[in-house]
Parts: C-alpha cells; structure tokens; sequence
C-alpha cells in the first residue's frame, strides 16, 4: 500500500510501503503523527514502548515535531542508531541533537538511553552500552533511520571493516566503526539489532537521495551500499517516508 501525496514514487521493492509527500514539512508532520500512533499503540498494549532513532540535520524537523505529540511519554524508551564517539555537549553528539530537539516538551518525559559512555574508544565502550540497552523494551516498537548519499545507515558505512558480518543475521547488538570518509570513530546497533523491531522507516529527500536508494534497490550490493540490505529484507515491516524537496 502507498500513500500518495506527491506524484513521485520510488522504484524500490513491491514490499517497501511508500509515503511521498510534496515537501519536507508535511513529510515531517505526517511522520511524526504515524510514529506517535506506532508508539500509542504500543503503550496499550504491552503498556511501554521503545523508539530507536537517528541523528544528523535531516530528521530535525519530525523529531521536533514528535516532541510536541501528546501520548504517555513517560512510558516510552528512547535511544539511538549510532552516535559518534563525543560528550553530549560535543556539537556533533547525536544524544545532545535528541536531547534539544526530541526529548523537550511533552517528551521531556520519556527515558533516554544514551549509547556514548565516556570510555576512550567505541570499542572500550561496548559492553557497557550493551549493558545499559539490556532494558530497551524488544522487539523495539519503532526505529525511525536516515539514509547518506553514499547509501550507509546508522553507522554502518560502505568500506568500514567487517561490514559484512555487521549486515549478517548472527552481528552482535553493537559494532565500533569508523568510516572511512567521516569524522569520529564511531558506535553503532548492527542490521539485525535494528530488524528486531515491530516498524522500521526510512526517512529521505531531494533527488539526489531517491537516486541513491532507487540504485541501491536495483543494483542490490548491500557493501557498495549498505542500504540495499535494508531494502531486501523481510524480518521487520519496513516503509519509506520521502519528500522530492531539498
């Protein structure tokens, strides 16, 4: 099923559900209302819910709106993808973006998992965060993912060591990366820590991302472009929300 609001649709697997919208503010809007209700829905049922999501600049305007959605935060759990190895005051911290622009508000009363911990490296930092997400409710109710232009998710880049392993059904929860072309080393949850969830989006925009996906999709070379394993799975309900708009 596709919800049509704009008329570019993507040529992406017939499994992938669809959402394209004529800009990036009804986008955000619309998927911010699908995410409170995923997360209402959970609440009512087992009476708690778990949220995984992204950083960087792309989702700020959903996760500043969802902030504001009425629903019983206090019963939510809300961690991260990936996060770059720096203190939450770090400009660049993902958990310091989440913390100003989601977790305010209404939000302000959901729990926060941070995956940083303060150790040296990623890597000396691994079983503790393991430790610290032992509680995040699983399967996770909701993971809400960005997409690079040169098809990476999380923190799961092409060229970074193991990729392969990092994309296989046996990864462990976390891996400690660091990508070849971006700053900081880095921590993040694997592909199958991520498809242990009830609901997987991919929030994109602009062309140049619809070309990404779209050869992703068809060349389905999951180290070129990591994204491509996302797209051929079917472990976990996953949907596209895009908007054409830069």
């Amino acid at each position: 099923m596709t919800t049509m609001v704009a008329t570019m649709e993507l040529q992406l697997p017939r499994h992938i559900r669809q959402n394209v919208f004529d800009d990036n503010a009804t986008m955000a809007a619309a998927l911010a209302d699908r995410v409170a209700a995923m997360l209402r829905h959970a609440i009512g049922r087992r009476g708690e819910a778990s949220l995984v999501v992204s950083g960087g600049r792309s989702p700020l305007p959903f996760l500043r709106s969802l902030g504001q959605r009425k629903l019983d935060w206090s019963r939510v759990t809300v961690t991260l993808a990936d996060e770059r190895w720096v203190p939450a005051d770090h400009p660049d911290s993902n958990a310091g973006l989440i913390q100003a622009n989601l977790l305010r508000g209404p939000a302000a009363e959901a729990r926060f998992v941070p995956l940083y911990g303060g150790e040296e490296t990623p890597a000396a930092g691994l079983v503790a965060c393991a430790e610290r997400l032992r509680d995040l409710p699983r399967p996770i109710d909701v993971v809400v993912l960005g997409m690079g232009e040169d098809g990476h998710f999380a923190s799961l880049f092409p060229g970074i060591d193991g990729l392969q392993e990092l994309l296989s059904p046996g990864a462990p929860l976390l891996a400690a990366t660091t990508p070849p072309a971006a700053p900081h080393a880095r921590i993040s949850l694997t592909l199958p820590a991520l498809l242990d969830a009830r609901n997987v989006i991919v929030q994109i925009n602009g062309p140049r991302k619809a070309a990404v996906i779209e050869q992703a999709a068809e060349r389905d070379d999951h180290l070129l472009q990591p994204i491509a394993a996302l797209l051929r799975q079917n472990a976990a309900p996953t949907q596209v929300f895009f908007s054409p708009a830069e």
